[in-house]
This record gives structure tokens, sequence and C-alpha cells, in this order.
């Protein structure tokens, strides 16, 4: 064991875990905007000078997976020229940020031990805005990155603990509401101060030479028990593919991402390379955004024991490929607001593929991202306001051998970003929800039925509003279902004006007029296994939960209710489960085939 004594490896090995954990509360405590400090849409993590991963906070995996690539651009473009008290900031995708879209800051801090470079920790947020065409940064058919906002390559914005001023004003002033953008800021980089005071204390404290060591043993015994589970998956290449409605700007064609999956020993290669071309749509992923996608899918498919300390070893088995030009691996000045929709299917496709491989650990596609930015001028306070609404997602996915949850938000969040609080949300903005609850039939059956769709109704009690469903999808091409589950059902939005209904379709820009209703039917998660295996007494409670009707228990179930009693009539469901051949669905929530 590397001649380190358990406990201080333990003991290592858990601090690293808990500043994490410190820096997200500082965060989450202090920062002003809904979506970061009451939302969680952040994340926070540690690596060493070389840019091995050594601890990442329970945050989002879509923003530490891919830290890496930005934290050794940045050593290489800054070799030399790093110094304690420096923090950098950057939120390009392009030119050594590696970020995922523009309004995702990254803050980047150096740590030493006296002169000599130890560490980085990285913090980055959601920000309210980050200038652009429209508010907020998920809108369509911007003419390349820059229309989408402002593009920030590693830039040192503090030198040897002094604040550049005269760049921080100029960030500032092209963005929207740069009090609350300057806040947030202010939090994340306090939290970067923290980290190193806590890491200067844990050199302090266990010596540069200890700290090492527990370092190399615990990136070795991660690596040791990833490898030992990848080798539980039978050999072999898999493939998966997923689709998202289309680009927003090309109306109509689906884009597509396929994962070919390869299982070798104790490793595993996901190739990319035959998903679609880059869009001039806004859909586009960066190639480091697009490895964060697949190693999430892959770990959803593992032993979730492995999650609880992920760090460098837990990497180093995986690979991820694709050539430039793909809608996987954009090139610049390609638009990437809209990401979120291809990372998605990139998680879909690689579970599609590896439930292939491990059936008894097999993973539906959750309900599929039907996220808005909704932004406008509350006439309560006079000022502009920006939000991002996401609590009209559908829920989980189901795995083999357990439902999928109803009510987790987000896939490509694993359910971090949290849902809004509906009394908090009308404080801060002129929208009053009228309606969130979970959807009858809205889900994929299957032996293990998906979580639940929603219904969310919403009215404008503001002035005019732009109504950006930039991460939307699931209107046309939704998540398969697993081992012969259901899919996810289709989702759709639209806004009510009077007695006229307005179709709001995924990933484009529409405007609401005061007193205007924005609804959004969402589908749920996708099932596993054939509808007709389910045990008939969970349809029964599904039912007179309300989250299945009596007419989709028949239909797709093949379970038979009693009206009276609400129970299950055993002989009439044997009978009608023996008569079934081919499904026949006669509603929202879809039959798994035999």
């Amino acid at each position: 064991m590397n001649g380190i004594d358990p406990i201080t490896l333990s003991g290592v090995w858990y601090y690293l875990q808990r500043v994490c954990d410190e820096m997200q509360f500082i965060i989450e405590r202090t920062a002003r905007s809904y979506l970061i400090g009451q939302q969680h849409d952040l994340s926070v993590g540690i690596w060493d000078a070389e840019g091995r991963t050594l601890a990442i906070g329970r945050a989002l995996p879509l923003q530490t997976f891919s830290a890496p690539f930005a934290i050794r651009a940045l050593a290489e473009q800054y070799a030399g020229d790093i110094h304690p008290g420096d923090v950098f900031l950057t939120n390009d995708p392009y030119h050594g940020g590696h970020n995922n879209h523009l309004p995702d800051w990254g803050f980047i801090r150096p740590i030493f031990r006296g002169d000599k470079l130890k560490f980085f920790c990285l913090v980055r947020g959601h920000q309210q805005d980050t200038g652009g065409m429209y508010p907020g940064g998920y809108f369509p058919n911007a003419y390349d990155i820059i229309a989408e906002g402002l593009c920030i390559p590693p830039l040192r914005i503090i030198e040897r603990g002094r604040e550049n001023r005269e760049l921080m004003k100029l960030i500032y002033q092209n963005v929207r509401l740069p009090d609350g953008v300057r806040m947030d800021n202010a939090s994340m980089i306090a939290a970067t101060e923290l980290c190193d005071r806590r890491l200067t204390e844990l050199l302090a404290k266990r010596g540069e030479e200890t700290v090492d060591r527990c370092i190399d043993e615990m990136i070795a015994r991660t690596e040791t028990s990833m490898r030992a589970a990848i080798a539980g998956i039978p050999a072999g290449t898999y493939t998966g593919e997923a689709a998202m409605d289309d680009d927003g700007t090309v109306h109509g064609e689906p884009v597509w991402v396929r994962a070919t999956v390869t299982i070798d020993k104790d490793s595993i290669a996901v190739d990319l390379s035959a998903s679609d071309r880059q869009r001039q749509g806004f859909v586009n992923c960066v190639l480091a955004c697009a490895y964060s996608g697949a190693l999430q899918g892959v770990f959803m498919c593992l032993d979730p024991s492995l999650a609880d300390f992920l760090n460098e070893g837990a990497f180093r088995p995986i690979t991820v490929t694709a050539p430039p030009g793909l809608v996987v691996s954009a090139e610049y000045p390609a638009t990437v607001g809209g990401m979120a929709a291809t990372l998605n299917c990139v998680i879909e496709s690689v579970l599609s593929a590896l439930s292939q491989a491990i059936p008894d650990r097999a993973v539906a596609p959750w309900g599929r991202h039907r996220g808005v930015y909704i932004f406008g001028d509350d006439p309560r306070t006079g000022e502009r306001y920006v939000r991002t609404y996401m609590d009209g997602n559908g829920s989980a996915g189901a795995v083999s051998g357990h439902d999928g949850d109803s009510g987790l938000n987000l896939l490509l969040s694993l359910a971090l970003i949290s849902r809004s609080n509906v009394e908090e949300n009308e404080v801060r903005f002129p929208w009053a929800i009228e309606q969130l609850e979970f959807a009858t039939d809205s889900m994929g059956a299957g032996e293990y039925r998906g979580g639940a769709g929603y219904r969310l109704v919403m009215r404008n009690e503001g002035s005019r509003a732009g109504i950006a469903s930039g991460q939307a999808d699931g209107d046309v091409m939704v998540g398969p279902g697993a081992q012969g589950g259901a899919p996810s059902p289709l989702s759709r939005s639209y806004l009510l004006r009077g007695d006229e209904q307005i179709p709001v379709p995924s990933k484009r820009l529409v405007w609401a007029q005061t007193g205007d209703r924005f609804v959004v039917e969402s589908g749920g998660g996708a099932g596993v296994g054939n509808a007709r295996r389910r045990d008939p007494a969970l349809v029964a409670a599904d039912v007179r939960s309300g989250l299945v009707s009596v007419e989709a228990a028949r239909a797709v179930y093949g379970v038979v209710i009693d009206l009276v009693s609400g129970t299950v009539d055993a002989s009439a469901t044997a009978h009608l489960r023996g008569a079934f051949r081919t499904p026949r669905p006669e509603s929202r929530a879809l039959a798994g085939g035999e």
C-alpha cells in the first residue's frame, strides 16, 4: 500500500472530498442567482499540478468530468507564469477553455506549497446571462458562437491576489444583470480561496510527501476497482444511438448521435465517429463535453459505490474518440448554446449499448429535458429578470429490477439540478405556478416502468416575455426503452392565450403576453422489460395513486382492475395476459413488445 497506513490514507481521501463539500456549501449559501444557489447548477473539484482529478464535489458530472482538459490547457498556456494568489476565468468551449457552453463560467485557482505548484481547484457555475442576442444563452439561430455571447478564453483576472478591475469591468459591461453576475462570481472565487486555505492546512499537517503518496494510492486503488468492474462485462462491441428533434435552425430534421462501445478485458472504448456532422443550429458540443456524457453513461451501468470517490483512476480505463467536425466534436466557431440535447443523446446512446452488454444492469433513458429560459421585465420591481425553468422535466428511467424514480430531474445532471420551490419562485419572478403535478400515463411502460412525466402550468403576471426553448427536446424523438421496455412518451409545450393554443416546439424562441399561460406536458422515463410481466399488484398500486389509468392498466399491462375495490381481478388478468400477443397501446403509456 505504498507504505501508507490505512487511517492516514482514509483521512486524506475524505478530507479532499470534504473540502469539495465546503466549497459547494459556500457558493450555495452566498450566490445570488436562483439557478446556482437554489437549483445547484454548479460544480467544484480539485486537481493536482499535472491535471489529474483528485476529488470532485457532488455536483454536475458534465462540468467536472471535462475539467482536466481545461486544467491542462491552462497549465500549458501559462507555463512558468502561474503564481500564488492568481485566479483565472474562462467560459470558452474553444481556445483552451474546453467548456460546455458560454453560460458556464469557470474560476481556476492554482495552489502552492511555498514556490511549488501543487494543486488546482476549479469552480464552475451557470451564470444568469453572458451577453449575446437575447438574455440567458439558449436562443437558436445565432450566426456563430460570437453571436451567442461573451467568449472568455483562459484569462488571469486576479494576479498575485490583486484583481484586474479594468478587465472585470469590461466583462461585466458586456453581460445583462451585471450586479447579480458579479455577486455570483464573488461567491465562486471565495470558494476557491477556501480550498487554497484547506489544502495548505492539509500539507502543513500531513506533510507534502505523505499527501503525495496518499494521492498516488487513491488513484491506483480507484483504477483497480474500475478495471475490475469493467472486466465483469462480457467482451465485445455494442452499439447504441439516440436522436434529438432538430438543431433549432433546420426544422424537422433529427440530429443523430451514435456510439460504438467496445469492451476489451478491463477497458472501455467509446467511439462516437458515426454521429452526424456538426450542425448549423446550436446543438453542437465540443469533444470535452461529449467525453463527459460518455463517462456518465458508463458509470451509470457500473457498481454505484464506485461513484462515491471518483478520481483520475476512474477515468483511465475509458477512452472517448470522435474525429473533428461532428455534432459531438464541433469546431470553432460552431454554436453550442443548446449542447444539452446532444449531451443527453450521448448518454442515451452509451446506456443503450451497455444495456445490451449487461442486461441485468440495463438502464433506460430518462424523460427528455424540457427546460426553458424566460426573460422579461418584472413590473413589481421595474427590473429585468432571467429565469431557467426545469420544473416540467420528466423523471428517471427504469433500471433492471427497479422502477424509475418519479421526481428526479434531468438525466445529464443525474438529478443534482433540483426543481424549484414554487413559493420562492413566485416571490422572485412574475410567473404564477397554477399547476405542477405528475401526469397520468406519462411514463414508458415495462416490467419496471419509468418515472412519471409532469404537467406544468404557469401564468405570466409580468410584461411581454421571451421564452427560449433551446434546452427542450422530446417533441418528436425520445429515448428508447431497454430490454423490451417502452420508450419515454412524447412531450409538448404550448401557450394558452384565451381560447387559442400556440405550440412552443423545442429549440425555438416565442413571446408570451401578459396573462398567457405556458404549459409543459412532459414524457417521463422509459421502461425496462416487457410490460406484460409487471407484477399486477404494482400496476394496481399505480392505478390507485393516479400514475396509471384503468384503461392503460388493461391495454398496456394486461391487468384488469376491479372498479369498485381498486384491486386486481386475478382471473380476468390471467385470461387477458394469456390472450395478448401484440401490445396495443391506447394511452400515453406505451407497451413493451414481446
